[in-house]
């Protein structure tokens, strides 16, 4: 029932303890939110200290900002905690079609001005629409699944889901965001295959990314910096100043040591030898400050989130709530792969974000509204 849980007044004693045991306020993962919190928390601290010498006179900028951000993913996730993920079914059609016309409309935005758009202006804040597609695409996907009641994606079916991924991706790489659109991708790949798809379905997914990805670099698409950032990757010769931001990254790890320098003391960090390492590379700030040990501590926390959504994954009382969790958890683990992996040379620079950790608005309350999502099948697997 939705709001159950804002609405849900204790029958007597302390709390609901007197309530009904599949009571959805009872049964919140305490652990996915208290592990979800500090990664948080771990976030806005690595965000202060890669940018606190950035805007002279104004240390706490960016750090703020953040902070409202938190704060208001926060109100997000409760609100969509407190609605059973079903109703989010009922809604998903209205809200997918939503997500498409902004993308449209942020694509003829940037063909007429002749610049690239990742985002809206709206005046003290930036909305991506890329990242409210994250969430309205996993919504479309898993309700259309779900519907078909089976252990199996047949062909048709396939080529539906094909289509619903399909569009909103394509839009994103035209913008182009290519890290964006390559989480769209993972998100319908983690989907599709706990919905039972064959694996030449989801190669066909695959070879159908690669294409389109080839096809906005012949067709001049992607600008010269994205060109550039490859360029690094594979060794070819390019600017040093495509080479600066991703060789000053892995020193800043590489210099960390066991336990790093101490916090505010990174002097890669400190004195802006990485380019927007609050956004793009925050891994390498806690390597430099904390070393091996808080990397370490960093990547157990996330295993930990990754535990809990895979377990509640298998506890949901339908497919709906299953198909929901394993797309979370595939856009998780592909984004920590990738942003850490571009820290250490391993995977090219594609301005994905590390999740909780970098700086940026649209993307934290998107991961804080999934974990709703998470969280709302946790707390209805019993009714």
């Amino acid at each position: 029932m939705a709001m159950t849980f804002l609405s849900h007044r204790p029958d007597s004693g302390l709390g609901n303890i007197r309530s009904s045991p599949s009571d959805p306020s009872r049964n919140v993962d305490w652990i996915l939110l208290l592990t979800q919190g500090l990664l948080t928390i771990i976030g806005c601290f690595v965000v202060y200290s890669a940018s606190w010498t950035t805007i002279p006179g104004d240390p706490y900028s960016f750090v703020t900002r953040q902070v409202i951000f938190a704060i208001a993913g926060g109100v997000a996730m409760v609100i969509v905690m407190s609605v059973d993920y079903e109703v989010f079914k009922e809604r998903a059609a209205f809200l997918y079609g939503t997500t498409i016309a902004l993308l449209v409309l942020l694509l003829l935005m940037g063909i007429a001005q002749g610049l690239d758009r990742i985002t809206f202006d709206l005046g003290p804040i930036n909305f991506q629409p890329a990242e409210l597609a994250k969430f309205t695409t996993l919504l479309a996907l898993a309700a259309f699944l779900a519907e078909g009641q089976s252990d199996e994606v047949s062909y048709p079916r396939f080529l539906v889901g094909l289509i619903l991924v399909g569009a909103p991706a394509v839009l994103i790489i035209a913008q182009p965001d290519l890290g964006s659109g390559s989480v769209i991708v993972t998100i319908a790949m983690g989907v599709l295959l706990v919905a039972g798809a064959k694996p030449k379905y989801i190669g066909t997914i695959t070879l159908l990314a690669v294409s389109t990805v080839a096809a906005t670099f012949v067709s001049g698409l992607v600008n010269e910096y994205q060109k550039e950032r490859l360029r690094v990757f594979f060794g070819r010769e390019a600017d040093e100043d495509s080479i600066y931001q991703v060789r000053n990254a892995i020193r800043a790890v590489g210099t960390g040591g066991i336990w790093g320098k101490g916090w505010l003391e990174g002097p890669l960090t400190n004195d802006r030898y990485v380019p927007v390492m609050w956004a793009d590379f925050p891994f390498a700030a806690v390597a430099e400050q904390f070393g091996l040990a808080g990397c370490a501590l960093l990547l157990s926390l996330f295993v930990v989130v990754l535990m809990r959504i895979w377990r509640i994954a298998t506890l949901s009382r339908d497919l709906l709530g299953t198909y929901l969790c394993a797309g979370v958890f595939t856009m998780l683990l592909w984004q920590i792969f990738q942003n850490v992996g571009m820290t250490l040379g391993i995977m090219p620079v594609t301005g994905l974000p590390l999740p909780f950790i970098s700086y940026g608005g649209s993307g934290l309350l998107t991961y804080f509204a999934m974990f709703g999502l998470v969280q709302s099948v946790h707390m209805r697997r019993m009714r």
